[in-house]
């Protein structure tokens, strides 16, 4: 062997193998970070949306649940009106008729002189118009009640 024998090494232009793969590995990681942080921004934004939209739909739920609610209320305020008035009728025309009653059952009054017995009279005679005009007395009834009262 020789012994002043020259080893040459030959420069390399440019980066090393190590440098450029140090360099690939940190733009690689750059661009899964920026990948990464888009995203999550779009899932966040497209979440903000979901929920917004989700929000919506159940406020326009709730308004018409709220509508049906107070719709159901008033139809059942309205039944109850209506019966309270079949009720009201009810009482009326028993009254009527009790009313009716009573003055068949008493005695034909007698014949006065009293001032007032001409106002009892058209008295009597109105309220057996209201009755007849309620279609509690038959014109027939009225008419014979209306005599009574005429020739009492």
């Amino acid at each position: 062997m020789r012994r002043n024998a020259r080893v040459t090494v030959n420069t390399r232009r440019g980066p090393g193998l190590v440098n450029t793969m140090a360099r690939t590995a940190v733009i690689a990681g750059t661009a899964t970070a920026v990948s990464n942080k888009t995203n999550a921004a779009m899932n966040q934004s497209a979440q903000a949306k979901q929920a917004a939209q989700q929000a919506q739909v159940q406020a326009m739920v709730d308004q018409q649940l709220a509508e049906r609610d107070a719709l159901t209320q008033q139809q059942q305020l309205q039944e109850q009106l209506i019966a309270q008035q079949a009720q009201m009728e009810q009482m009326m025309q028993q009254q009527m008729q009790q009313q009716m009653q009573q003055q068949m059952a008493a005695p034909p009054p007698a014949p006065a002189a009293d001032p007032n017995a001409a106002a009892m009279r058209i008295t009597k005679l109105k309220e057996l118009g209201a009755l007849r005009d309620a279609g509690i007395l038959t014109e027939a009834e009225f008419e014979s009640e209306k005599a009574r009262i005429l020739a009492g």
